[in-house]
C-alpha cells in the first residue's frame, strides 16, 4: 500500500509539473499562429476548446452535470460572467505575447495571489494575518516601482491579474470540475467566437482558410493547448496535497519570465528588476506565512489525536477538518485550474 501511495504521489507530481510546465511554455506557441491576429486566435481557441472537451466528455460519459446546471439560472449566470472574464484574460495574454510583452504578462501571474488576497479582504471581508498585510503592501510598492520603470502603469499585468482573480472568485461560487467548467464556459463563448470567424472568412480576412493546411492545423491545436494542461492538472489535484499544487503554480510565471528575458530578449532595466524583486519578496512572505500556519494547524490536529486513544466520531471529524484546513492554508491562494491557464 505504501509503495502504491508513493507511486500515486509520483504520478501526481509528474502531472503537476507537466500542467504548469505547459502553461509556462505556452508563450512559445502563440507566435507560431501569426499572421493571425489576437482576436482570431482567441476565437479559434474558444471554438476548438469546446470541440475537444465535448469529445473528452463523450469518452468519459460525464454529462449529468449539464442537466443540473441548466436548471440553475444563478449558476448559469455565474458561468456567463466567468466566460466573459476569462475571455478578457485569454485575449490580453495572447496579444501581449505576440506584441513582445512576455515579461509583463508573466508579472500578471506573479502578482495574482496578492490581488486575490486583496479581493478577499475588500469583497469577502476576510481577515489577514500581519505577514499577509506586509506582503500586500510590498506588492503594492512593486507596482509603483514598475510604473516608474515602464513610464506607465503595467496595465497588461494588472489586467491579467485582476481578470484572473475575478475569474477565480466567480469559479468558487460555481463549483464545477475543471473539464466540466471549461465545457460550460466555452459553450457560452462558442457562438460569438464562431460568428466572428465566419465574419472574418466572409470578408476575406481569415487566415484559417488562406494560410495553408499547416497554419489551419496550428489554429485547431489551440484546443489541445487549452485542454491538455487542464487534464494533467486534474490528474495532479487528486494525487498530491493542495499545498504542493500551491507551490507548483509559481512554475508557470517563472518559465514565462525566463522565456521573456532569455529567449525573446526583452529589456530588463534596473528599475524593472527592482519591481520584480519586490514581487518575489511579497510571494516569499506569503509562502513562508502559509507554511508556518499549516505546521501550526497540523500540530493542533496531532494534539487532538493524542487526547484520546479512541477518538469519538465528533473528534475524528474535527481532526479531519483541521487537517484539510492545514493543507488549504499551506497552498496560499487555491490554484484554480481554469484561471491558471494563460
Amino acid at each position: 500500500m505504501a509503495g502504491e501511495s508513493r507511486g500515486e504521489r509520483r504520478t501526481g507530481l509528474l502531472n503537476g509539473f507537466a500542467a504548469y510546465g505547459m502553461w509556462g511554455l505556452v508563450p512559445l506557441f502563440w507566435p507560431l499562429l501569426k499572421p493571425a491576429g489576437a482576436m482570431e486566435i482567441l476565437a479559434h481557441r474558444m471554438v476548438w476548446s469546446l470541440a475537444l472537451v465535448a469529445v473528452l466528455l463523450l469518452v468519459v460519459r460525464r454529462w449529468a452535470w449539464a442537466g443540473e446546471l441548466l436548471r440553475q439560472p444563478r449558476r448559469l449566470a455565474l458561468i456567463t460572467v466567468a466566460a466573459a472574464v476569462i475571455t478578457v484574460n485569454w485575449g490580453v495574454y495572447i496579444w501581449a505575447v505576440n506584441a513582445g510583452h512576455v515579461v509583463e504578462a508573466s508579472l500578471g501571474y506573479f502578482i495574482n495571489p496578492l490581488v486575490t488576497i486583496a479581493m478577499g479582504v475588500l469583497i469577502l471581508k476576510e481577515r489577514l494575518r500581519p505577514v499577509q498585510w506586509v506582503a500586500v503592501g510590498v506588492g503594492f510598492a512593486s507596482v509603483v516601482v514598475l510604473t516608474v520603470g515602464y513610464g506607465r502603469p503595467p496595465w497588461i499585468s494588472l489586467s491579467l491579474a485582476f481578470s484572473f482573480a475575478t475569474y477565480g472568485l466567480v469559479k468558487k461560487k460555481v463549483n464545477l470540475g475543471g473539464i466540466e467548467s471549461l465545457a460550460a464556459e466555452t459553450a457560452v463563448q462558442f457562438l460569438p467566437a464562431l460568428g466572428y470567424l465566419l465574419w472574418l472568412n466572409a470578408h476575406g480576412d481569415s487566415t484559417f482558410t488562406g494560410g495553408g493546411a499547416g497554419h489551419a492545423a496550428l489554429l485547431a491545436a489551440t484546443g489541445v493547448v487549452t485542454a491538455l494542461p487542464l487534464v494533467c492538472f486534474g490528474a495532479a489535484a487528486i494525487r498530491v496535497p493542495l499545498s504542493t499544487l500551491g507551490l507548483l503554480q509559481y512554475l508557470a510565471p517563472v518559465f514565462q519570465f525566463l522565456l521573456g528575458v532569455l529567449y525573446f530578449g526583452e529589456a530588463m532595466p534596473p528599475e524593472r528588476w527592482a519591481g520584480f524583486a519586490l514581487v518575489w519578496l511579497a510571494l516569499s512572505l506569503l509562502t513562508w506565512d502559509a507554511l508556518r500556519a499549516a505546521r501550526r494547524s497540523a500540530r493542533t490536529a496531532r494534539a487532538l489525536a493524542s487526547e484520546s486513544a479512541v477518538p469519538s466520531r465528533t473528534m475524528t471529524t474535527g481532526m479531519a477538518s483541521a487537517a484539510r484546513k492545514a493543507e488549504s492554508v499551506a497552498s496560499g491562494p487555491e490554484p484554480d485550474p481554469e484561471a491558471a491557464r494563460p
